[in-house]
């Protein structure tokens, strides 16, 4: 290896440098301790805003051009309006009509309505981006393409870099689905309704300027204030803000496959048998088909047993509401709106509230509300005979997915990832994964279709669960299984060009993506 790269603490070797600023190599969990203060964006004068109150401009590139915008700059958008954004867009069509080059783009998350972004990354309009990636941009990205090196960071982890300094937003562009023209703003109303606007929160307080875009300008004062005015510098009124049919789709359906309702099945049995779910347990619920059914398995066993959630945390969809109306679930804290029900109980529920990113997920925080939370399922693209696990890219090397919330959710009391045994039919634990981006020690149970491993350091989850029936095996024999069905497959052929790097929680990194071999 070259002198600037070190091993860091899970054996991967990292570079000391990413993008011409200096990086420290993942420590372990809990063992970097930051020593600095957080950042501070400059202090304003509200003699340099309007008497009146009123921020509004006329466009959201006039805005751009009032804000500063130059090359080299970083630009911020957030996810809450998911694959039915078009503001993201927007601001870099209007970049590349004024010729401005070298931008880095920090969105929250990425969606495959992102790839209108393509060209601005081949023409130097956006040189790299540093945020969670999907689909089209991830590939662009294994494929060499990026101009600089891509930064993965979790949600959690992506707050934690704004509070620290580590990426300092010149200009945060947040589509808010009502406004008022001093900039309050929230998502509950209009129609490109989002329910929360928990991503943006951090981007509004630690960026140099703030643009609020919105299709739904109302009256002073917007309520309630999701987004605070007084941390914003201009407000734009636009036609719309996304496709509201695109805002609230994606995966939001139980499965219907028999082998993933059979995980499903078999994890809210172990949960129940585990003791991991009891009355008045803590959850945290995702949006995936086989995470949706067992929400569903997880209310029966509620009902049954007469037990109630004191606390659900979300990506809120119907199923979750549904608990809450029905009192199986006392309290909904709400990062995330997937569909129209879970925005009318936030509208209409006063247990149902919306919760910030920077306190459930910023390590950088004074105490960790995730390790509060009881249980909580996650997927993984391969988890190894080691308990790491992969979320980022596929058996065959490509980046298509963004961290998300995944790495966060790992300091939960009880992490369970659910997933199938093999997906067209190439096994799913592996040896080593392709890019380690949680580690083995964070991860307790893994549930498939055909049988549970137990982390051996849950010594107390395998005696609980000890002549209860359920299909118990070490993760060795669901690998040799696996590999019986489909086969060992190829590994996946990589050039020696990093693409991407991964950060753990902390700002530390921890693994890298290389492009792939053409």
């Amino acid at each position: 290896m070259k002198d600037n790269w070190k091993k860091n603490a899970a054996g991967r070797w990292v570079p000391s440098e990413i993008n011409g600023e200096p990086v420290v190599p993942y420590m372990g969990v809990g063992k970097y301790k930051p020593t600095s203060r957080k950042f501070g964006p400059a202090i304003p004068s509200c003699s340099d805003f309007p008497m009146n109150g009123n921020k509004q401009v006329a466009s959201l590139k006039e805005s751009l051009i009032k804000a500063g915008l130059k090359d080299g700059m970083t630009i911020s958008t957030h996810h809450h309006l998911r694959d039915g954004d078009t503001v993201a867009n927007l601001v870099f069509d209007i970049a590349r009509e004024l010729g401005i080059k070298g931008l880095r783009w920090f969105p929250s998350a990425s969606f495959p309505c992102h790839a209108h972004l393509i060209p601005y990354l081949e023409d130097g309009t956006i040189d790299w981006i540093e945020g969670s990636m999907n689909g089209p941009l991830g590939e662009f990205t294994s494929r060499g393409k990026m101009r600089r090196t891509a930064v993965l960071r979790s949600h959690g982890g992506r707050v934690q870099a704004i509070q620290d300094g580590e990426v300092r937003i010149d200009i945060a562009v947040m589509a808010a689905p009502t406004a008022d023209v001093f900039g309050n703003a929230n998502g509950l109303q209009g129609p490109s309704a989002t329910g929360v606007l928990s991503y943006a929160d951090v981007d509004v307080k630690y960026a140099d300027k703030v643009i609020i875009v919105t299709d739904n300008l109302v009256d002073f004062p917007c309520l309630p204030m999701q987004i605070e005015g007084n941390y914003v510098d201009f407000v734009v009124q636009v036609e719309k803000l996304g496709f509201p049919e695109k805002i609230m789709g994606g995966t939001t359906q139980i499965t219907r496959s028999p082998d993933r309702l059979m995980i499903a099945e078999l994890t809210a049995r172990f949960c129940e048998v585990s003791g991991i779910v009891h009355n008045g347990c803590i959850i945290q619920a995702g949006a995936g088909g086989i995470s949706l059914a067992i929400a569903h398995y997880m209310h029966e066993i509620m009902r049954k047993n007469d037990w109630k959630i004191q606390v659900g945390y979300g990506g809120t969809t119907r199923y979750m509401v549904e608990m809450l109306k029905d009192g199986t679930m006392r309290n909904i804290l709400d990062a995330q709106v997937f569909d129209t029900d879970a925005i009318r109980s936030l509208n209409e529920n006063p247990n149902h509230r919306s919760f910030t990113l920077n306190n459930i997920y910023n390590y950088h925080s004074k105490g960790n509300f995730a390790s509060m939370i009881d249980m909580v399922s996650l997927g993984a693209t391969e988890i190894d005979v080691h308990f790491n696990g992969n979320v980022v890219t596929h058996s065959d090397g490509l980046l298509l997915h963004g961290i998300g919330g995944w790495q966060n959710c790992l300091f939960a009391k009880n992490t369970i990832i659910a997933l199938p045994l093999f997906r067209d039919r190439i096994p799913v634990i592996v040896d080593e994964v392709t890019t380690l981006c949680g580690p083995g020690e964070l991860i307790d149970v893994i549930v498939t279709e055909r049988g549970i491993a137990i982390n051996p350091l849950r010594t107390d989850l395998i005696e609980k669960v000890k002549g209860s029936g359920l299909p118990v095996k070490t993760l060795q024999e669901l690998k040799e299984m696996a590999e019986s069905i489909c086969g060992k497959p190829e590994k996946p052929h990589f050039t020696d060009k990093i693409v991407a790097a991964v950060k753990w929680v902390d700002g530390t990194v921890l693994d890298v993506v290389r492009q792939v071999e053409l």
